[in-house]
């Protein structure tokens, strides 16, 4: 029960960063049809996979968590970090674009431009 804690809380960093920003930085949440809807939930969709596999990767290979105060005691060398430095942050990033895309937003297309920044 310890350990789904532990992954649980983890999570206020890809959902701070995914979903609270987004929801104050903008305001109106419209989400636009045809190619934007389906541009944008690749994008979300293709995210949304790096994510998972990254955090299952965390907790069976590396037998930690993605927060920085419970890191992995075991360094991750397999699969999508055998290829990409970070794929988490990967991932959330291609969330963002995916989020900028559906709903058109320049303020999330700003945040996440920032976040490549804060994370390059």
């Amino acid at each position: 029960m310890y350990d789904l804690f532990r992954h649980l809380g983890s999570l206020i960093l890809p959902v701070t960063v995914l979903v609270i920003i987004p929801w104050i930085i903008e305001p109106e949440f419209t989400i636009h049809e045809g190619w934007w809807f389906v541009g944008g939930l690749l994008f979300i969709i293709s995210g949304l996979i790096i994510i998972v596999l990254t955090i299952r990767m965390f907790i069976r290979i590396g037998k930690g968590t993605l927060a920085p105060w419970d890191p992995t005691k075991k360094l991750v060398t397999q699969s999508l970090y055998a290829h990409v430095r970070n794929p988490m942050i990967l991932g959330v990033l291609t969330v963002l674009i995916g989020e900028a895309i559906l709903f058109k937003s320049a303020a999330i297309t700003y945040w996440a431009l920032l976040f490549f920044l804060i994370n390059y």
